[in-house]
């Protein structure tokens, strides 16, 4: 059955995340080249060596799966699966190359335009997440529960600055910035932070993962329109995302 099907994939995500993530710590360790990409992106050797890594191990796991990574040359073939990994080796590589903790390995198991098992591992803060479709999503095993603030007003809220502006004007508190888009998103599902935003240039890559344990999780993440994202399409790119518990998230799609 696929819910079965979906546990089993949720564990093996979980158990590479949490291995990958060790081995980035491991170049961070013994330092490492950087250099840029499109986009004055940048990138550096555990980027690669992670995303082959990970490249390697999940399709022999799942030969029929396609393939989408940041760090992979897309291939077109990936849309005629049903099936296909979403992968970002290591979300937040600004962050990881200046030695700071927010950055995260994001994995995804998409069906059908929409992720059904995921993994993202935190590996400063030595935390793995977890979920499956209909099985609830879990940090280190134990539940994630987002924060039931019904108001702007003191909400703590993380996103890119021109989104911050209507939920300042109600009250909210803006917090610094969360490198790993995944990691904002995540934090929402924890109850860690009450809402994270996004602006109009994030990418399957960046969001599948997060999407998948905030929805398990009992939180929203939406377009401004209150459509969940659909991953998979030709252009693995979103239009501006709300991420909270529901009662907030109806709030900030008025305000954001």
């Amino acid at each position: 059955m696929p819910a079965a099907e979906d546990l089993v994939l949720r564990d093996l995500l979980a158990s590479l995340a949490a291995e990958a993530g060790a081995m980035a710590q491991a170049y961070a360790r013994r330092g490492m080249r950087t250099w840029t990409k499109a986009k004055a992106s940048p990138v550096t050797e555990a980027d690669i060596a992670v995303d082959s890594f990970l490249k390697e191990r999940l399709t022999a796991a799942r030969p029929g799966f396609g393939w989408l990574s940041e760090e992979t040359i897309d291939d077109p073939a990936r849309l005629d699966r049903r099936e296909v990994f979403i992968v970002d080796p290591i979300d937040g590589t600004r962050a990881f190359a200046a030695g700071l903790p927010d950055w995260t390995v994001s994995l995804a198991a998409v069906r059908d335009g929409r992720p059904v098992a995921a993994a993202l591992a935190e590996p400063v803060a030595g935390r793995v997440f977890a979920a499956a479709l209909g099985h609830g999503a879990t940090v280190n095993g134990r539940r994630l529960v987002p924060g039931a603030r019904e108001s702007l007003a003191g909400a703590r809220v993380a996103g890119p600055i021109p989104m911050l502006a209507g939920p300042k004007r109600e009250g909210a508190v803006l917090l610094p910035k969360i490198h790993s888009l995944a990691l904002r998103f995540a934090k929402v599902a924890v109850g860690e932070i009450d809402a994270g935003l996004a602006g109009g240039a994030s990418h399957d890559w960046d969001l599948a993962a997060a999407d998948l344990l905030v929805h398990e999780a009992g939180a929203a993440l939406t377009g401004l329109d209150g459509a969940v994202p659909v991953y998979n399409r030709p252009v693995p790119v979103h239009s501006p995302l709300i991420c909270a518990a529901p009662a907030l998230h109806a709030l900030l799609r008025q305000h954001a």
